[in-house]
Formats: structure tokens, C-alpha cells, sequence
């Protein structure tokens, strides 16, 4: 059945970058190729997703443009779902730990801000049922999708929907995005976490090579009782993001007020069409400058993308001043 009404507007906007810059099978560097757009339901607000994706470009690389897509996007969502994992993981606490039915669940997330239509509530019962009981059972698949990769980037997350609830575990790879283990906990002991890990590695038979998660104790202490000698990385992109919030909206708005002063490149080359001489090539020359000034966005915090756009329309303008000193472009004699 077609949706009836429009989707809500985001409230939010996020700009998601992968961690990993470096081919996992041939270590070259991964440009960034395009960005995807997406957007989720989640208990606190409807988010635009702006993600980044890099590709691999060396052609002797079995990955070779294959796609690579940023780890935190499996955090929040299933693959082409419209609603949180967040939201999947309350509604399987409300179903079976509270015995509340779904009409009631419906309304509790209607109560909550959370948009949706009866039947979502059902659908998102299921994904929850699924993740619960995906244990591992068909690991002939999951086989199949990990060897093709001949390694393993796990990361490991819990989702609580509220304080004093049952914690569902998701272990997933970030280089094929497939679960590989969902489980709830009612406690989450390094022991037990480290049990999750440790079948995952029995199941499959290729190499667990990385961990990312968060800094929370138990999961250090189960990767490193579970994995010793793994490199684990910690989500230190995030903290900065956080820290650097301030800094990187007053830099936002530098940037869109930049932009403003940079419109009308289209009527400029519009008037260029045709044209070969001398004049008409370095004005598309600044154009393209100008374009590609507009496009580069930076790492934020570490590298804000409104200071890379001054300096580079300020390198331009600079120019475009010594030009004007010069005096105009002449063909030479004989040519």
C-alpha cells in the first residue's frame, strides 16, 4: 500500500565520513566518489544522512570501484530502512519484556514524536524478531559474503532503547555491512561480550583484522580478552565532532555565506560557448577553479570546510588581481 501522507521533514542533518581512507585489500588510498543521501526515523529526530562513499581506484585491486560506505551508518539503521535500529530495539522491549500490544506500542511511539503507521509497527516487530534469532544459523552465507572479502572489520554496538532495558548487541562487518550476530542482554559483562565475539570469530573462517566501538570498559576488556593483539579503534571521530559542535556550525554558515557571494558561473560560461581565444580559456580556467573550490569539502574538525573555501577563493581572487595588473591576455605574434 502507497504511503498517504508525506514523510516528515528532518529535523537534523548529518554528514557521515568513512574511517577508513586506505583499500583494506591493497592499502591504496580511497577517494571519495559521491555522496549518497538518506533519511531515518529515530527516537530523537528524523535525520538527514549526507554519506560520504569512497571507492577504491586501483584497477589491479579485486575491490576495484566497489563501494565503501561510511562505518557509522550501521549504527543507526538497517540497510534501505526508513527507521532506527533504535527504534527496532524499543519496540522489541515493549512487545516482550512489557507484553504491551501493538496498538498500544503504536500509540507509546506516536506519544514519543515518532511517525509512523500501524503497520511499521508490525514490520519493525519483525526486523526485530529477525536480528534476534540471527545467531549465526546460516553461516553458508555469511561465509559466501566475508570470504569474498577475505577479511574482517567488526564492529561492535549495543542499542538501549531506555535506562533499566534489555541491550540488543549488533556485530556486524563494515566492509560487506552484513550482521553477522544480534543478541539482547539484560547485563553486558566483558565475559559475555567477549562469548559474542568469540563465536562469531568460530563461525566464520576468515581473519577478524580490526574493531571499532565506542570506549565503553566491558567492550575493551571482552575485544582484548577475545581478540589480543587485534587493533582496536575507538570512535575518536566522534568525540571531536562532538567537542568541535560550536566550531563547526559558526563554520557552516561562513561557508553558505561564501557561497552567496560565488553564484552566477553559468551565465559567465553560458557566454563563453564558442569562443577559443586566449581570454575565453583563462576565464573557463577560473571558472572551473571557482567550481571546484565550491565542491571540495573539508574533514570536519579537522579540516573546516568553510577556512578551505576562503583560502582557496582568496588564492583566486589574488590571481584574478595579478591578471588585472598584467593587462589583457594577447596572442602572440606569429601564432
Amino acid at each position: 500500500m502507497a504511503r498517504t501522507t508525506p514523510r516528515p521533514a528532518p529535523t537534523a542533518t548529518q554528514i557521515l565520513q568513512p574511517l577508513q581512507r586506505y583499500c583494506p585489500t591493497c592499502g591504496e588510498i580511497m577517494w571519495a566518489a559521491y555522496h549518497n543521501y538518506r533519511t531515518i526515523t529515530t527516537l530523537e529526530a528524523v535525520l538527514a544522512l549526507i554519506l560520504q562513499i569512497r571507492r577504491c581506484l586501483n584497477r589491479s585491486c579485486p575491490h576495484f570501484r566497489q563501494p565503501y560506505r561510511p562505518e557509522h551508518e550501521g549504527r543507526l539503521a538497517l540497510p534501505k530502512h526508513e527507521f532506527g535500529l533504535d527504534v527496532i530495539a524499543l519496540i522489541g522491549q515493549w512487545r516482550y519484556a512489557d507484553h504491551r500490544s501493538i496498538p498500544e506500542i503504536y500509540q507509546a511511539l506516536r506519544e514519543r514524536h515518532v511517525a509512523l503507521a500501524p503497520r511499521t509497527v508490525t514490520h519493525l516487530l519483525e526486523r526485530y524478531d529477525e536480528l534476534v534469532a540471527l545467531t549465526l544459523q546460516d553461516t553458508t552465507r555469511l561465509q559466501r559474503i566475508t570470504q569474498a572479502r577475505g577479511r574482517i572489520i567488526l564492529a561492535l554496538d549495543g542499542l538501549q532503547p531506555d535506562v533499566g532495558h534489555e541491550v540488543l548487541w549488533v556485530l556486524r562487518d563494515c566492509l560487506s555491512g552484513e550482521v553477522l550476530l544480534a543478541r539482547s542482554l539484560l547485563s553486558a559483562t566483558h565475559e559475555e561480550l567477549a562469548h559474542l565475539v568469540q563465536e562469531v570469530q568460530q563461525a566464520l573462517h576468515v581473519p577478524i583484522v580490526g574493531v571499532i566501538s565506542d570506549g565503553q570498559p566491558s567492550i575493551r576488556a571482552a575485544v582484548a580478552q577475545a581478540l589480543p593483539g587485534v587493533p582496536h579503534q575507538l570512535c575518536h571521530f566522534h568525540y571531536l565532532r562532538e567537542a568541535a559542535k560550536p566550531i563547526y556550525e559558526a563554520d557552516r554558515h561562513a561557508k553558505k555565506t561564501l557561497k552567496k557571494h560565488v553564484r552566477g558561473m553559468r551565465p559567465i560560461e553560458r557566454q563563453l560557448d564558442g569562443r577559443t581565444d586566449p581570454q575565453a580559456e583563462v576565464m573557463r580556467g577560473y571558472c572551473s577553479a571557482v567550481r571546484s573550490a565550491l565542491t571540495d569539502d573539508g574533514r570536519p574538525p579537522l579540516a573546516a570546510s568553510g577556512l578551505k573555501l576562503h583560502d582557496r577563493l582568496t588564492a583566486i581572487a589574488d590571481s584574478l588581481e595579478r591578471v588585472e595588473k598584467r593587462g589583457p591576455c594577447l596572442r602572440p605574434s606569429g601564432a
